[in-house]
């Protein structure tokens, strides 16, 4: 049987899968025979990952946090681990049971910055390489972020909330010497006052501070009921700090419209520097300090945009956007060194790039297939830093690997520096990943995706098969490595994902494809059109279909069963049913209505009902598994409840699970990413009776 960890379920699962049998010969990266097994529920515990690199600025070593899952608490925490460029003296920096994170070079690369906790709170901590010797350099109330060197080292900028008055209306009586009465009444009056992973929110507002790098009193140099955002950018003098933030009237309400501003470290005068309307953020002063690149998405209440980066001179103006010729969102710009170009990263066809573009306009790509950072499903990700000699520092993965930390020089070849999970994955039998491109049957787009093969895959037996929909919805899978996916292919699974229309990497038009339209028959009409160009392929079989996806593939997934009865079983995770309620009760509610409706649900209602799946339950037979977090104000529970008691009006066989003291993350702990998965399996194992799950 099967180990099930501790999650509240309202009707019993049995679980009656057993992991395979022990065989030999499969192999690993480096084609040695390893005695191996099949991807276990336990073997999730030790999956690690490198993610955050930084490279010194001479390019000699890289800092990167390495993350690691404990079993013995149930949590995965970061150490900062170091290596040589060439791959050599890979140890460990700061390891141990404390959590450490956002290492960052001085520009001489003598010290490393980095956040650790310090009493309960997190703080900001510098070392000195050569010695060893570490200083807390900072006591803060609230945790710092976005940390960044002054050019002379000397002082180090960060961005902390800083708490507001509460609220009240009436003032309570005295309370007599030891009386116990109920706690106080909490009045709210924001906009945003609770938000998923953080629950409700005190007041306050996120301000810029800078602090003396060898420690001293931090001091903040921004004001005002504004948030006020990193990442920050020094001036080359040292004289100022640019960031972005709204600081509009209606700041609260416009959450896609920011500009850059720049405060003056030793007065505090503030200066802004663009005026443009969406978003501008992620700024990069040039190291002759007369240009600042930074990311720029006009929004313009599209569903959809595309990001560009764009250079102004340093009063603000002379806008110039380089990536135009670029219909993919370009993002997190970087200077090289002689301010000839900007570094950045773009998506495309479901994996991240390093791009160079060049202040003319000229773009190429630099490197290729960074991911490997969402271990659970296989979304686009990946981090990169810059050497000032232009090497870079990235974290990429492959389908069957989680990531690791990679070197490439300049025009050079890429030099894999760790192989983080190699003991583990080494000598486990990994489904193999595979891609396939068709045509929608909706109006012939063309859909990528991909699919897993079980281990020991016979392509002359047949195979059950999931379909399974990322979130977003304009987000995107790629070919990288996925612990869901590969638990259900252990399991006899055929398991096939793709990027419907909508879908982030292909461009604004493909974007666009989804507006005002989710969930609808087309991207649903994308999925089906997948299912069936497997079919087709012969070893899947069309009787033993089976359905799930989380948040916006939650949504699609419970879409789905109302729109066809070809699945003989869904897993509906963390979904919107009603778009009406969800709006109205979510965390992104502002943001949301403006991007994803074409008007508030009362102006909209038939709009806000014909998107939900609520609208087709009377149509659902599928058996239903929901599972959602008790504390998710993404997609709240209450959701998940709706279509719990509908289903069961409907008579359709369901079930509810839900995740105690987790967000809309249900699988951020390693012992609830199992407990999905495997209450998804039994789900689905007691709807496949036709034949075992690992082909016939």
């Amino acid at each position: 049987m099967q180990k099930t960890f501790p999650i509240t379920v309202l009707f019993a699962i049995a679980l009656c899968m057993t992991s395979a049998a022990p065989f030999a010969g499969a192999s690993d990266d480096a084609g040695h025979a390893n005695q191996t097994q099949h991807l276990t529920a336990e073997d999730l515990f030790g999956l690690q990952y490198a993610s955050d690199p930084r490279i010194a600025p001479d390019g000699s070593r890289v800092a990167y946090v390495r993350a690691i899952n404990d079993v013995m608490i149930d949590d995965t925490r970061g150490n900062i681990w170091i290596a040589a460029a060439d791959g050599s003296d890979h140890r460990p920096l700061l390891s141990g049971k404390s959590s450490y994170s956002s290492p960052r070079w001085s520009p001489d690369g003598e010290r490393l910055a980095y956040i650790a906790e310090a009493g309960d709170k997190p703080q900001l901590f510098v070392r000195w390489m050569e010695s060893g010797a570490t200083a807390l350099v900072t006591n803060l109330v609230d945790s710092p972020s976005s940390i960044a060197w002054s050019p002379d080292g000397k002082s180090i900028a960060f961005t902390m909330r800083v708490p507001a008055a509460k609220p009240s209306l009436a003032e309570p009586p005295k309370k007599p010497e030891g009386a116990e009465w109920a706690p106080e009444v909490e009045v709210i009056d924001s906009v945003i006052y609770r938000f998923d992973g953080r629950g409700f929110i005190d007041p306050g507002f996120e301000h810029v501070f800078v602090v003396p790098a060898d420690g001293g009193s931090a001091r903040r140099l921004t004001t005002g009921d504004y948030d006020h955002a990193g990442p920050l950018a020094w001036t080359p003098d040292g004289e100022r700090i640019v960031f972005s933030t709204n600081r509009t009237e209606d700041w609260q309400y416009e959450r896609t419209e920011r500009d850059l501003y720049a405060v003056a470290v030793e007065s505090g005068e503030l200066e802004q520097l663009t005026d443009l309307p969406g978003v501008e953020q992620a700024p990069a002063v040039s190291p002759d300090g007369s240009r600042i690149a930074f990311e720029r998405d006009d929004h313009q209440g599209r569903q959809y945009s595309i990001s560009s980066v764009a250079v102004i001179d340093v009063d603000g103006s002379n806008l110039d956007i380089l990536t135009a010729d670029l219909d993919r969102s370009a993002e997190d710009p970087r200077w090289d060194a002689d301010g000839s170009g900007v570094y950045f990263h773009f998506d495309d066809r479901g994996e991240r790039n390093v791009g160079f573009v060049t202040t003319g306009g000229d773009v190429r790509r630099v490197a290729e297939g960074l991911g490997g950072t969402t271990i659970g499903r296989p979304y686009i990700s990946g981090d990169f830093s810059l050497a000032d000699d232009g090497a870079i520092a990235y974290t990429a993965g492959s389908a069957r690997r989680p990531a690791d930390l990679f070197v490439k020089e300049d025009r050079g070849e890429p030099r894999r520096l760790t192989r983080l999970n190699e003991n583990l994955l080494g000598h486990r039998d990994l489904a193999e990943v595979h891609e396939i491109v068709y045509d929608s049957d909706v109006d012939g787009t063309e859909i990528q995706g991909w699919y897993l093969t079980p281990p020991d895959f016979d392509p002359d037996k047949t195979y059950p098969l999931i379909l399974e929909i990322h979130g977003g919805p304009h987000l995107a899978y790629g070919p990288h490595f996925s612990a869901e996916m590969q638990r259900f292919a252990a399991e006899g699974y055929v398991v096939f994902y793709d990027n419907h229309r909508g879908s982030s990497s292909y461009g604004e038009e493909f974007g666009m494809k989804l507006e005002y339209k989710y969930s609808s028959e087309e991207d649903f009409g994308d999925h089906m059109s997948g299912v069936d160009a497997m079919i087709e392929k012969g070893f899947v079989d069309p009787d033993r279909l089976f359905i799930t996806g989380g948040s916006a593939g939650g949504i699609a997934a419970a879409y789905a069963i109302g729109l066809t009865d070809r699945f003989r079983a869904a897993a509906v995770a963390k979904p919107v049913i009603n778009w009406i309620s969800k709006t109205l009760t979510g965390d992104i509610y502002t943001s949301q209505i403006e991007h994803q409706f074409p008007g508030l649900p009362w102006e909209e209602f038939e709009h806000y009902w014909k998107r939900s799946p609520l609208s087709l339950v009377g149509n659902v037979t599928t058996p239903t598994l929901l599972i959602t977090g008790e504390e998710d104000y993404r997609t709240p529970i209450s959701e998940t409840e709706q279509y719990y008691q509908a289903l069961k009006l409907q008579r359709v066989d369901t079930v509810m699970v839900r995740v105690p003291e987790s967000p809309h993350g249900i699988a951020g702990k390693p012992s609830r990413m199992i407990a999905k998965i495997d209450n998804i399996l039994a789900w689905f194992e007691r709807y496949d009776v036709d034949g075992a799950s690992s082909g016939e």
